[in-house]
């Protein structure tokens, strides 16, 4: 089987102004995508072989000129030592695979991936394992879903895969003080949206000044607030679902993911810490989260550090402060720097020294920003200050985004005047293997874990205008092998569910995974937004007869379906894990099974029809409530505290 191709994108040193290379990439076509098969003589549903991913196009989120872009050299892939090492859920992933995967035999009905041969008929529905997600060929699919159908082919690699085979993972990083102003209406070029050809695997959102007034606090702890509900609304069409979030007063930290990588994002844990009126008040501090990516640590880190030019050296001790503070757990890694990679964004509050306000303003005025450079706090405090090193950041081709008048793109006419500054960064850090030279500090090319980081934009926002401060936003991808390919849970479903007879649920579990008794499994519309966000669930029981089966059956009741027809998914949710650790790719509900239909038996027709609010009620009254109404209380994981807690 033919290997990728990957070719490296760098921003180049030479030419700050310069963006990411454009690049042709040649993919292997998967020529076979293996359906899932019955093994005659064990009975019981094998695994396909999956094939290896087409390589992605170049195009890059943000504000990249697509007409400016120009090809580079192909560089070398970096290799990583075939070795085992303990994930931080303390499993053990294997990085050898066999050379020469068994064979599956293919279903008759298939000639391909999601394409049937003939007409199917009744009781013969194609069944697809589910461990990677790739919509089915034979229906229509979003425009924006196709690029991430094409990429989940084999997003979990293949039996075949070797370690030294180099994935690509995009980034997309937002830092904001929102300066407790309320949402924009459109935060679609923020995200790189209406530019972007879907490549983006996870986004990170940090905003610091989230209105935090107590009256706001109490609102947001009853309901979701309003900033993570407009970056869910605007993420979830596009199949990005919320991994996780952590807020500190007016800190908060959000983290999205395509669905299809859910399982793969494992050891999933945040930490906050204040530094505000001496580690008493949240105003200051900082959130984070660490997850496992693939086998790769990553941690991302939002701060708000102390304000005010004279403050530089309290901004260092507070970033040091909270580095020395959050520590995770698990063997992996356990304090912020201990990950392969840190990206460490937000409002930083770093200045600009020395400078007077005509000189900066006039070095604004005529793009001359490398005179601003060597005043910049942060810039001058790498050479000095041992807890930046190895921190990297992208050339600051953009104006500073502090401060302006709300409403403009006015640098600040109040009777404080403060001098436009660089507050608002994104900056990473690639763990070194082995301890730096004396030569340059922050360049640690060659010592990191396998993982290989490329900056390709590095912009501000000028067209958003909510706050004294404009967005940040930078775009990178990950360069790494795929140390954990393959999920804990893999669920084998229907390709359609044309009855309550085909909503049956085939799983298996992987052999290291520890199973709980409170686990389900969730029936999600295609778009939902988190893992609460579910139609219908079931529990994943486990019975004493259980242990020594390979497959597991679980059957959702008709109570469970969806009222209406469409795109779902099904996820397992582990409750030792609190994430989802395995997926289905999406498949089809017919809602011929509507209840609807047993309830409009019960009125007389004779008389004026039911109106769609007296039916919806009709039916909501056999059904129960659905997810998202007001009155469904207790969804699995609230009824497995409430079981266990004998005053409910």
């Amino acid at each position: 089987m033919d290997q990728d191709n990957p070719t490296q994108l760098q921003t180049s040193e030479g030419n700050p102004n310069s963006e990411a290379a454009a690049v042709t990439a040649t993919s292997a076509t998967p020529s076979d995508t293996s359906a899932l098969a019955t093994d005659s003589s064990t009975g019981q549903h094998a695994v396909p072989a999956r094939p290896r991913r087409p390589q992605r196009t170049a195009r890059v989120e943000g504000s990249v000129d697509i007409s400016e872009l120009k090809a580079e050299p192909k560089a070398e892939s970096t290799a990583l030592p075939n070795q085992e090492e303990c994930d931080p859920d303390g499993n053990v992933a294997s990085h050898s695979k066999p050379s020469h995967p068994s064979a599956v035999k293919l279903s008759e009905e298939y000639t391909g991936p999601g394409i049937k041969a003939g007409p199917k008929g009744p009781g013969h529905h194609p069944v697809r394992a589910a461990s990677v997600p790739h919509p089915s060929a034979s229906r229509h699919v979003p425009h924006h879903l196709n690029p991430h159908a094409q990429r989940a082919l084999s997003v979990a690699g293949t039996a075949d895969t070797q370690a030294q085979t180099v994935e690509d993972f995009r980034l997309h990083i937002v830092t904001w003080n929102v300066g407790s102003a309320t949402p924009p209406d459109d935060i679609t070029s923020l995200l790189g949206l209406n530019v972007g050809d879907g490549n983006t695997d996870m986004y990170i959102i940090g905003l610091q000044e989230v209105n935090s007034m107590i009256n706001k606090r109490l609102k947001d702890a009853l309901f979701t607030d309003q900033w993570s509900e407009v970056c869910m609304e605007r993420l979830s069409p596009f199949g990005y679902v919320l991994v996780t979030s952590q807020r500190m007063q007016g800190v908060l930290l959000l983290v999205f993911a395509k669905y299809f990588h859910l399982p793969f994002l494992r050891g999933v844990q945040t930490e906050t810490t204040r530094t505000g009126l001496g580690g008493y008040w949240g105003n200051k501090g900082g959130v984070s989260a660490r997850m496992s990516v693939y086998g790769h640590t990553i941690c991302f880190l939002n701060c708000h550090l102390p304000a005010h030019m004279e403050n530089s050296d309290q901004r260092m001790e507070d970033f040091e402060s909270i580095l020395q503070q959050q520590q995770f757990e698990g063997q992996a890694a356990t304090g912020v720097l201990d990950h392969d990679v840190v990206f460490w964004f937000g409002d930083l509050n770093f200045r600009i020294d020395d400078l007077e306000m005509q000189v900066v303003k006039s070095a604004i005025d005529n793009n001359k920003f490398s005179i601003l450079w060597e005043k910049d706090q942060l810039n001058m405090a790498k050479d000095s200050e041992t807890v930046l090193e190895g921190f990297q950041e992208g050339p600051l081709k953009f104006p500073p985004t502090y401060k302006f008048d709300v409403g403009t793109n006015t640098y600040d006419t109040s009777g404080k005047k403060r001098k436009p500054a660089w507050t608002d960064r994104i900056l990473w850090r690639l763990r070194a293997t082995a301890p730096a030279g004396a030569g340059k500090r922050g360049s640690i090319s060659g010592l990191t874990s396998g993982a290989k980081v490329t900056q390709h934009n590095y912009r501000s926002h000028m067209e958003f205008t909510v706050s004294d401060h404009k967005p940040v936003s930078s775009i990178f991808t990950l360069q790494f092998p795929y140390k954990v390919d393959l999920p804990l849970v893999t669920i084998i479903v229907e390709d359609e569910w044309n009855s309550v007879a085909d909503a049956t649920v085939i799983f298996k579990l992987a052999p290291n995974y520890s199973r709980s008794s409170w686990d389900w499994i969730g029936l999600f519309k295609v778009g939902f937004k988190h893992y609460k966000d579910y139609v219908g669930y079931v529990w994943a029981k486990q019975e004493e007869s259980d242990f020594l089966r390979q497959e597991h059956q679980v059957t959702f009741t008709e109570e469970e379906l969806p009222k209406g027809s469409g795109d779902f998914i099904l996820g397992y949710y582990s409750n030792n894990m609190s994430s989802i650790v395995g997926v289905t790719e999406p498949f089809q509900v017919i809602a011929t099974h509507c209840l609807f239909d047993v309830k409009m038996k019960e009125v007389d027709v004779t008389k004026a029809p039911p109106s769609s609010t007296t039916a919806e009620t009709e039916c909501k009254s056999i059904r129960g409530p659905t997810e998202g109404s007001s009155s469904q209380l207790f969804g699995p994981e609230e009824q497995e505290k409430n079981s266990q807690d004998p005053g409910v």
